[in-house]
Formats: C-alpha cells, sequence, structure tokens
C-alpha cells in the first residue's frame, strides 16, 4: 500500500466531518460566527481521535511521516504532508517533531513557515505578480526554476490602498479577501507622504509580557466608532524601510536600508540564531494556506525586549543591536552604459527597483595569530554570513518579478520588503 493511497484513505475516513469542528479562534484575530473558540476545540472530543489511524503505533506512524515527507519534497505533492498533519493531535505532534523548519529543510510546508526565518544554505525562490488594475500583489513559491511561469504555490497577498498622507498595504494569507477586518490579516506596511520610510507591522504584539511601543497612528484613530470587524489587537511595529532622498537628482539606483527590529545582529554570528521563532500550528492544517490564521506564539519577536532582563554588561547589550540590511552597491558598466548588479539570471528586466540587500554591520575581528605565527583551529569561512546576498527583488517580465530570500529573513518580511520598492519615489529618484 502507497503513502499516498494511506493520506487519501486517511482523508476519506474524515472527510464526512464538518470542517467547523477543527476551526480554531486564535487570539487577537476575528472569526465568524460558524467558528469555534480554541478552548471549545478541547472541551469537545474530536471524532477523528478516535478512529483507527489515531490508534497506530508511534513507531509505525513515525515512519510513515518520514518516508512521506522525504518522498513529497516538492509542492503541489506536499500538501500531503499537510494532511497528515491535520489527522488528530497525535498525528499533529509526530509532525511537529519529523518536519523541519525552512531554516533547517529549506521547504516552505506549513502556514507558520512563512514567519519563520529562510533556509541558511540557500534561497528560497519565489515570484510575485502585479495587477495594476486592482492594485494588488500576489506572492507565489516557485515550482520551477523557469522566470515567466504562471504556476506556482500561493504564499500571500497584499493591496494598496493611498490615502491623503500616506499609501498603506495590507497583508493577507487569502489571495482574495485582502483587508483588515480578514480573518487572514497578518500584517501591513506603511509609508510616508514621500514614500521614502517605510514601517512594517505585525497583527501581535512583540512579546508578551514586554514593552510594546504604541502602535502607529491610523485613521481609525480618530473614528468615534470602531467597526467591531477590527481585530482589537493593533499594529506593532517590527522593522523600518528608509530610502536615501536624492536632494541635487543625480541619476543613480535607489539606497536604501532595513533595521530589522525584531532580528538580532547576532543572528549573522556563529551559532546566532532568531529569538521567539514560531511553531507548528497547534491545530487542524488545510492543503492550502489561505483561510488559516497565525496566534499569538506565531508573531516575531522584538529581541531587544526578550534579552532586556537577561543582559546587564554592556558585551551583551551591544550584541543586543538590531540587524541592518542595505542594497548592495551596483557597479557602473562602461560597454552598457547603465548599472549592473549580478542576479545569477533572476533578473532580466532593468528596472529601478531592482535590488539586493546584504547585512549593514561588519563582522567581528578575526582572533589574533598565535605566538608561534601557527594558523588557528577555527578559520573564518571564505565567504562571511554578512557577504551573502539576504534578500535580491528584480523585474522579469512585465508585472512580473522575482523574490529570493534566505535566513534570517522570513516570507512575510522579505514580502513585505519588496512591496516597499513598488511606491513610488519622486525624491530618491
Amino acid at each position: 500500500m502507497s503513502f499516498r493511497s494511506i493520506v487519501r484513505d486517511v482523508r476519506d475516513g474524515f472527510g464526512s466531518l464538518s470542517r467547523r469542528s477543527f476551526d480554531v479562534r486564535l487570539p487577537g484575530h476575528h472569526r465568524g460566527k460558524s467558528h469555534g473558540s480554541f478552548h471549545d476545540l478541547h472541551d469537545q472530543p474530536l471524532v477523528v481521535q478516535s478512529s483507527r489511524w489515531a490508534n497506530l503505533p508511534p513507531e509505525l506512524l513515525c515512519d510513515v511521516i518520514k518516508r512521506l515527507e522525504e518522498s513529497e519534497s516538492t509542492w503541489p505533492a506536499r500538501k500531503h504532508v499537510v494532511s497528515c498533519a491535520a489527522v488528530c493531535r497525535s498525528w499533529r505532534s509526530m509532525c511537529k517533531e519529523i518536519v523541519r523548519s525552512p531554516e533547517l529543510c529549506g521547504k516552505l510546508t506549513f502556514p507558520v513557515s512563512l514567519k519563520q526565518p529562510g533556509s541558511r544554505d540557500g534561497t528560497i525562490q519565489c515570484f510575485i505578480k502585479r495587477d495594476k488594475s486592482n492594485l494588488t500583489y500576489h506572492l507565489f513559491l516557485c515550482l520551477s526554476p523557469a522566470l515567466l511561469v504562471e504556476n506556482g504555490k500561493f504564499l500571500l497577498s497584499a493591496k494598496r490602498t493611498r490615502r491623503t498622507t500616506c499609501t498603506e498595504y495590507v497583508i493577507s494569507m487569502d489571495a482574495d479577501n485582502i483587508s483588515r477586518s480578514s480573518s487572514t490579516y497578518i500584517g501591513k506596511l506603511r509609508s510616508n507622504f514621500l514614500g521614502t520610510k517605510f514601517i512594517m507591522y505585525d497583527t501581535q504584539p512583540p512579546h508578551t509580557g514586554a514593552h510594546v511601543p504604541p502602535p502607529g497612528r491610523t485613521s481609525r484613530r480618530f473614528s468615534k466608532k470602531v467597526s467591531p470587524k477590527v481585530p482589537a489587537t493593533g499594529s506593532f511595529n517590527i522593522a523600518q524601510i528608509t530610502y536615501e532622498l536624492n536632494v541635487l537628482g543625480t541619476r543613480g539606483p535607489r539606497r536604501m536600508h532595513c533595521i530589522m527590529h525584531s532580528i538580532p545582529a547576532a543572528s549573522l554570528e556563529a551559532g546566532g540564531t532568531v529569538p521567539g521563532q514560531p511553531e507548528l500550528l497547534p491545530r487542524s492544517l488545510e492543503d492550502s494556506f489561505r483561510s488559516i490564521s497565525f496566534s499569538t506564539e506565531f508573531s516575531s519577536s522584538r529581541f531587544s525586549e526578550i534579552v532586556a532582563g537577561s543582559t546587564s554588561n554592556e558585551e551583551e547589550d551591544g550584541k543586543a543591536k538590531p540587524l541592518i540590511l542595505k542594497n548592495k552597491a551596483p557597479r557602473w558598466h562602461e560597454q552598457l552604459q547603465c548599472w549592473c548588479l549580478n542576479f545569477r539570471g533572476r533578473v532580466t528586466v532593468a528596472s529601478v527597483k531592482n535590488f539586493q540587500l546584504i547585512a549593514a554591520t561588519q563582522p567581528p575581528p578575526p582572533p589574533p595569530p598565535s605566538a608561534s605565527g601557527a594558523p588557528t583551529g577555527s578559520q573564518p569561512p571564505t565567504q562571511s554570513e554578512h557577504d551573502k546576498i539576504i534578500l535580491q527583488f528584480g523585474k522579469v517580465g512585465k508585472d512580473m518579478f522575482t523574490m529570493d530570500y534566505r535566513y534570517p529573513l522570513s516570507a512575510f518580511q522579505a514580502f513585505a520588503i519588496c512591496l516597499s520598492s513598488f511606491d513610488t519615489k519622486l525624491a530618491c529618484e
């Protein structure tokens, strides 16, 4: 019996159950009347939990999921792994132990992967489709090496709204319902009047019990009546993107830098990690990313607030500085008479929107050589983490752009940074 047959049999076994039995109301997100709460899910026993598949021996279940996870490594076949995590609690717990995060395996499996750091060993290749008529942007996971493709795994969507003093991009996990009142709303990006400064907001507080700066100023603040559909939680600043002003009007590429409040600069050092990483969704998972929200524990964490109570000396405080990214400076090509960057074939159309981001902070100095002059045991790598391209974005066709990101950025953070490049910046060009 093949693994696909097992998965199909499992899905048929509980396919007659209503999906409402698995819906969970997550803190800070609005759900419809037909959705139960998180506590109701635990109070009412799941029918599937008493099925024959829930009583498989742990050794057999572990072997089944391991083999399935290894064989179904790409989408759309990857959906069978997601289906296994939706069977019951025991299957979900086993998937949580076996399926690794994108940082370790380089694969996007569950919706929570969108807020986890990317791969350390390589980039996760995606593409963005722009719809100028609807002012929407859709992020897809590349399923083939071809640049101009119409098929891909949907990840995120965004809708641009022009206001009097700013431009706002609402980011959602639903391809069609892109609004702040939706349960799939996970964050937004807001610019200033000139389009030179952007603030990235998360829907959940950076860290439970930590001091959180007041939310950004919104038009709803001046309204006497707030719609009950809007989540009670505010918008929490997790990053800031700045484009340098071009006062003299000289021709050249844009200059930008990003301050990632939720990522420490020490995350790029040897043994460094991104704190507050989310875990597997504690609920049933569907084949698609849409209609699934993140709970409080999935939000980005401000590392400076996490370590504030545990660090006291100046050396530790120095390591708690936020990660700052800057665009890689292009070189001037005399023959082509243009600025050039090496995108390794992932970008084919020249555009002022194209950029590559690297770490702006310098790595720590290497240890001094020993007295005998012999090399030390730990030699620095050929390419430091500070020199690697963390995010690159570029045009490949009309309304088609590639987005490749890696550790320590997540898909949500990378997508928001790329959205800032779409905005008009007359003062920077």
